[in-house]
């Protein structure tokens, strides 16, 4: 990863200290780009852009950053990586570029200059977020990937525009004031962590995924009213998806599964340094550690936490799974302290608050990685592509079933439901265990009972949803001043909130 920061003020400054500021603001992310740094200022225009490598394509210095374009209309900070510049640099054939090296950036700066932006960002495949500056036109431009895999804040605070990877990088700004959101503290309450677009700071946002936004530099004092731009919908690609379906049977099915799997995998796999992978012994990850060594000429690189508590131990699984396929395998057996030494630092990791308990073995098996691999890939994704969480499964049978009972009837269901304890309706389960069929046998009851008496008494299915994904039902109820804000979940027409524009095609 690397990382990007700057600022704009909509008019002129002092070059020197703003070249100081946006360099400060980028140290502070340093962990993201150690290779590398740079930092570019236009005094006339009041901006300052600063940028953090880590090199992964193109390890020469014609892969600095920030870049400008060979007509020197554009400047670039860029995170991330873009799986098809070699197909978008081969479709610039034409028109006689004059490359400097073979970095990703460059290919997509090209593309830019070529095509415009958002038709570059509908050509390009990866995961990315960026500042562009354009200095013909006096405006900034911020966009994110499809699904968001690259973090970036931006927002109007104090009379200046910040924009950077993390919010470390906005507070180490002089003139930068945090102040904390009421309003997003009520929906952390609610899924444990603050979604796209609030952060927890007020007036600060987070980009959506597959949006862009483009800020003239006479319109950044008002650069709050100004709405992004979405040059990608999951919804409007799963609507194309339905109106043109796969006609294949079963095995035509799984044979053009697997192309489409191995063609990503090896996309993802293009990289000029060491390169491995995550291996937990689940489908997700051996699907992709097995996609990677059917095609890599040496065994790759796994990776594993191990855990003392069977329960919670997937080393073993990973390591049967390593062996049949053949990688150099490394696993790393978590004491206690190992993990509990790790909770400090995460205010450090995570700049507003976030509450996944797998932000520790995270942290651990990303330790281990990196003392050998750069890259590593693993197969966080594959639940959520394919349904891989029950709950999902569960949940339309059970609103299926209870839709039709009338809604008093539902109510007194739940009530009977909440009038035992968790841990009553175990003890009472594990009565009548031995005669329960295997099919029918679950794990947890207890809290299964009383997630289920929450379901029930729901009128709409979105409501449904939303009850089984809160962690707390009510939290504007226990957050002083706060009212919890809309959401795409929440919104009345399942819509993107803020106004976020639709663009064509």
């Amino acid at each position: 990863m690397c990382g990007i920061a700057g600022f704009c003020t909509g008019s002129g400054f002092e070059g020197t200290r703003a070249s100081k500021q946006a360099g400060a603001m980028a140290d502070v992310i340093g962990h993201r780009g150690p290779d590398d740094s740079g930092v570019w200022v236009d005094d006339k225009s009041g901006i300052a852009m600063a940028h953090r490598r880590l090199s992964i394509l193109d390890l020469s210095t014609a892969g600095h950053q920030p870049m400008v374009s060979v007509s020197e209309r554009y400047v670039i900070v860029f995170n991330g990586e873009i799986y098809n510049h070699n197909k978008i640099r081969s479709e610039l054939e034409f028109t006689g570029y004059q490359w400097r090296g073979t970095s990703d950036t460059e290919s997509f700066l090209a593309g830019i200059e070529t095509w415009g932006l958002e038709l570059t960002l509908k050509k390009s495949v990866g995961m990315f977020a960026f500042a562009l500056w354009d200095r013909k036109k006096k405006e900034i431009s911020l966009a994110r990937d499809r699904m968001g895999e690259k973090p970036l804040y931006y927002g109007l605070n104090n009379g200046i525009f910040f924009f950077g990877s993390e919010l470390k990088a906005l507070k180490a700004h002089p003139d930068f004031e945090g102040v904390v959101d009421r309003d997003s503290v009520a929906l952390f309450l609610r899924h444990n962590y603050i979604p796209s677009p609030y952060s927890i700071y007020r007036g600060i946002n987070k980009l959506l995924p597959g949006t862009y936004l483009c800020i003239p530099e006479n319109k950044l004092a008002s650069a709050h009213e100004i709405a992004p731009t979405a040059y990608w919908s999951l919804q409007r690609a799963a609507t194309r998806g339905q109106d043109n379906l796969f006609l294949g049977d079963e095995e035509e099915a799984l044979d053009e599964l697997q192309r489409l799997l191995r063609q990503s995998v090896q996309a993802q796999c293009i990289a000029d340094v060491p390169l491995g992978a995550f291996l937990s012994g689940g489908i997700d990850s051996s699907l992709v550690v097995a996609l990677m060594q059917s095609h890599a000429a040496r065994p790759v690189k796994t990776f594993t936490l191990g855990f003392q508590e069977e329960a919670y131990n997937e080393a073993i699984h990973a390591r049967k799974i390593a062996q049949h396929l053949g990688t150099e395998h490394h696993e790393l057996y978590v004491t206690p302290k190992e993990a509990i030494d790790v909770i400090p630092r995460l205010p450090s990791m995570y700049d507003e608050p976030f509450s996944d308990s797998s932000q520790i073995p995270t942290n651990l098996v990303s330790q281990l990685a990196r003392k050998q691999v750069t890259v590593s890939l693993s197969g966080d994704g594959g639940d959520e592509v394919f349904g891989g969480y029950n709950r999902y499964q569960w949940m339309r049978i059970i609103w299926d079933r209870v839709r039709r009972v009338p809604r008093a009837f539902r109510n007194i269901a739940a009530y009977i439901m909440r009038s035992q304890t968790a841990d009553r309706w175990d003890h009472l389960y594990g009565l009548f265990r031995p005669v329960v069929p295997n099919s029918f046998r679950v794990a947890q009851f207890g809290s299964k009972v009383n997630t289920l008496a929450d379901c029930i008494v729901n009128e709409h299915s979105h409501e449904l949803y939303q009850s089984v994904v809160s962690h707390w039902k009510s939290p504007a109820n226990v957050v002083l001043n706060g009212i919890e804000p809309e959401t795409v979940l929440t919104a009345a027409e399942r819509t993107i909130p803020l106004g976020y524009r639709w663009s064509n095609g």
